[in-house]
Parts: C-alpha cells; sequence; structure tokens
C-alpha cells in the first residue's frame, strides 16, 4: 500500500499539505502518549477520542475535504468526489465527524489498545511501553486517514483550497 508521500508525488501542494497534517498529528499523538501513561482505567481511550475528533476534521480542512468545503462545490466535483470516497472506504472524509465515529475507528484497532490498558499497570516499563502504543496508534490512524485524504484528491482531482491560518 502506498504512502500518503508517495501518492502526493510530483505535487508539491498535496505534500505540503501532508507535512502540515503529519505536524498536527505529531503533537495529537503526544498527548495520546501521555494520556495513555497514567494508569486511571478508561482516559486514555477518552483522550483519544477527543484528539481524534478534534485532528480528523482539520487534516480534512487541509484537503478541502470538510463538509463545508465539499457543499461550496459544484455538484459534478462533489458527485466525483462522493465517488473517490466510496472507493477508498472512508468513513471519516467529508462527513460530521462524532463520538460514535471516532469510537469505531479505534475499536478497529481493539487488541492493541487492550494490550496498552494491561501495560499501564507495570511499574514504569508498563507505562512507558502503554504510552508508546497510545502514541502509535493516534499516528497509525492519522497517517491512515492522511493517505485517503490524499487519495480522494488525487481521484477527484480535487483543486485544494487556501491553506488554513
Amino acid at each position: 500500500m502506498a504512502t500518503a508521500t508517495e501518492l502526493a508525488a510530483g505535487n508539491p501542494a498535496l505534500q505540503e499539505r501532508i507535512r502540515a497534517s503529519r505536524r498536527l498529528l505529531n503533537r495529537r499523538a503526544m498527548v495520546a502518549a501521555a494520556a495513555s501513561a497514567v494508569p486511571v482505567p478508561g482516559l486514555d481511550w477518552a483522550v483519544d477520542a477527543a484528539l481524534l475528533s478534534r485532528l480528523v476534521p482539520e487534516i480534512n480542512a487541509q484537503f478541502g475535504l470538510t463538509p463545508q468545503q465539499l457543499d461550496l462545490l459544484p455538484a459534478h466535483k462533489r458527485e466525483k468526489v462522493q465517488k473517490a470516497v466510496s472507493v477508498v472506504g472512508s468513513m471519516l472524509i467529508g462527513k460530521l465527524i462524532t463520538r460514535d465515529l471516532i469510537l469505531h475507528m479505534l475499536r478497529s484497532l481493539g487488541v492493541r489498545m487492550t494490550a496498552k490498558q494491561a501495560a499501564r499497570f507495570v511499574p514504569f516499563a508498563g507505562q512507558a511501553v502503554a504510552a508508546m502504543m497510545g502514541y502509535a496508534a493516534v499516528r497509525y490512524l492519522g497517517e491512515l486517514h492522511i493517505r485517503d485524504c490524499v487519495d480522494v484528491v488525487r481521484q477527484a482531482r480535487l483543486q485544494l483550497p487556501a491553506p488554513p491560518l
């Protein structure tokens, strides 16, 4: 499977949006790692859900794929985007992001998340492992979403909006 950077090869504007999205992703993943290290049951799930529910719309905005941005497109362009979204199979592009969607996304990593829960209760080393797993889980989901956004933009031949301030 190609990475977002590989998909955007030859398109400097798209590559810049990938870099900007990854900067957002790295910051959120660090917060997720810190929350994962705290041995309070359920705290990491709540933090991950909150982080991702804000991060996904920000990444969508980078690529012009928020519901509001898509509403401004002409009908034929909106149709192309919807076809590309269905081909890519993303349920987070062009939709209002709800807590349920984010929790569904997190459940797809269920085994890793369960291991992270158990690891936190082993003093020191377990908390470090849980933090690394928390970071990795958010990074993984974020990278998948960035790749999906790039794929949709390419398939729909969508023009990127002006960079957000």
